[in-house]
């Protein structure tokens, strides 16, 4: 047998393959779930009512496009 394909076989040694595609698929799996947990928070929340402006902005202050209550 050759040096490489004997080293390969050796009890306790780490799969590099392996233990890269483990930790490239815990990290999709991680940035998966994080946007779906906001995407969760984003459909689920309603914001409170705030006060704001009724009339036109002026001095640097904004209204709400479209206010819901």
């Amino acid at each position: 047998m050759s040096g490489a394909a004997s080293e390969a076989r050796r009890p306790g040694r780490i799969n590099w393959r392996i233990a890269a595609f483990l930790i490239v698929a815990a990290g999709l799996a991680l940035f998966a779930g994080a946007n779906a947990h906001l995407v969760h928070v984003a459909l689920t929340s309603q914001p409170d009512c705030v006060q704001h402006l009724k009339t036109e902005g002026r001095d640097g202050a904004y209204r709400a496009a479209r206010p819901s209550c």
